[in-house]
């Protein structure tokens, strides 16, 4: 499985409602199976991003549908960023050479 990091601020709409968001959460922790990813942390956070969730993807696929279907809810827009393990940074370099 592939991790990624996923970094959202909330719309006009996801703030409007901001009271929903937890709930929306785990609405959305549940929905990450249908899409074979998980969402095992979510944070909200101050700053320059709302929200950070870590997503963890069997594939880059799955996570790119999954992403899609959050942010076509309209409550948030965000990017996502493959995250490397200490194994899998390991994995890349020794094919380096």
């Amino acid at each position: 499985m592939g991790t990624y990091i996923a970094l959202m601020n909330f719309t006009d709409q996801g703030i409007r409602s901001v009271k929903e968001t937890t709930k929306r959460a785990e609405a959305v922790m549940e929905a990450a199976k249908m899409f074979g990813a998980r969402m095992p942390q979510i944070y909200w956070t101050l700053g320059q991003y709302d929200l950070v969730a870590v997503i963890e993807a069997q594939d880059e696929e799955s996570a790119t549908a999954f992403a899609l279907a959050i942010g076509s809810a309209g409550n948030v827009r965000g990017q996502t960023l493959r995250a490397f393990s200490k194994d899998e940074m390991n994995g890349i370099l020794g094919k380096m050479g």
